[in-house]
């Protein structure tokens, strides 16, 4: 994959983290912890040469397709369409207000760019089996990517899809799990332990692979060797940071569905922008 350098996906990376401390926080409201610690995949999806999409085009028929099943975490996935060009940055202060386009969740026909409609948890990746079966029986060369939040794995609806993939060899699949040990509640592990995670999936028959998921180039490099995958799905768990970027959000679970008030907001832009005193 031809892509900017790591330097220049992590700049970007912490300007969709910028994005999303913005909006969220014009809002009153939204989920600023899981769409941090999913800044750095983003970046290198969307500007980094991940994800095969034409702003200009959102219907493209060869597209890569992009499923958001922790659809809470939609703040970080507008900032991402809205710095490639889907639409108009300025756009991005009207999260969640009435009338606009931007929802809480994503909704599928309203935002360019937006594949399907999600938030409620579990689901998504049944989705994605769908589209990547289309895919299969249509003879198109697309790649269908599907990102679950750690805490969603707890439905049991993940592991269905997960058989379903295995069983219909769909190569064409990846799911990334954003693996940073938080959910609303608290701990993962202290909810419905999910260790050894890794080892669950490849017992579905997916390849796995596990990296830093805050290291650009490790997850370039799990992204090119997913795609080379030719018999069956791939599962990435990426171990991130929630809140990733900001200090007082870092692996702090109040903030998994909290906005920074008009101080915090101010204090985390200096963290990301580099601008402490």
């Amino acid at each position: 994959m031809s892509a900017p350098d790591c330097a220049e996906l992590k700049a970007i990376a912490d300007r969709l983290r910028v994005d999303v401390i913005e909006m969220t926080s014009a809002a009153g409201s939204g989920h600023p912890g899981g769409s941090l610690s999913s800044a750095d995949l983003m970046s290198v999806l969307y500007f980094g040469g991940g994800l095969r999409h034409d702003p200009k085009n959102p219907q493209w028929e060869d597209r890569d397709r992009f499923v958001l099943s922790k659809g809470h975490v939609a703040p970080i996935l507008y900032a991402a369409l809205a710095e490639s060009g889907y639409f108009p940055v300025s756009e991005l202060q009207t999260l969640r207000r009435l009338g606009s386009r931007l929802q809480g969740h994503p909704v599928r026909g309203k935002v360019p760019g937006v594949e399907m409609s999600t938030g409620s948890l579990g689901q998504g990746l049944s989705m994605a089996c769908g589209i990547a079966l289309a895919g299969k029986m249509d003879g198109k060369d697309y790649r269908t990517l599907c990102l679950l939040g750690d805490g969603e794995m707890q439905e049991g609806q993940n592991w269905e899809a997960a058989m379903f993939a295995r069983q219909y060899g769909l190569s064409n699949l990846v799911a990334i799990v954003d693996r940073n040990r938080l959910q609303i509640t608290g701990n993962t592990e202290d909810a419905v332990g999910l260790d050894p995670l890794p080892e669950k999936w490849k017992s579905f028959g997916w390849d796995v692979i596990v990296i830093d998921g805050h290291d650009i180039q490790m997850i370039l490099d799990a992204l090119e060797r997913a795609y080379d995958e030719p018999t069956r799905p791939v599962a990435i768990i990426m171990n991130t940071i929630k809140g990733k970027g900001v200090s007082f959000m870092e692996n702090n679970a109040s903030f998994h569905g909290k906005a920074a008030n008009a101080e915090e907001r101010e204090r985390a832009i200096q963290e990301l922008t580099g601008a402490v005193q």
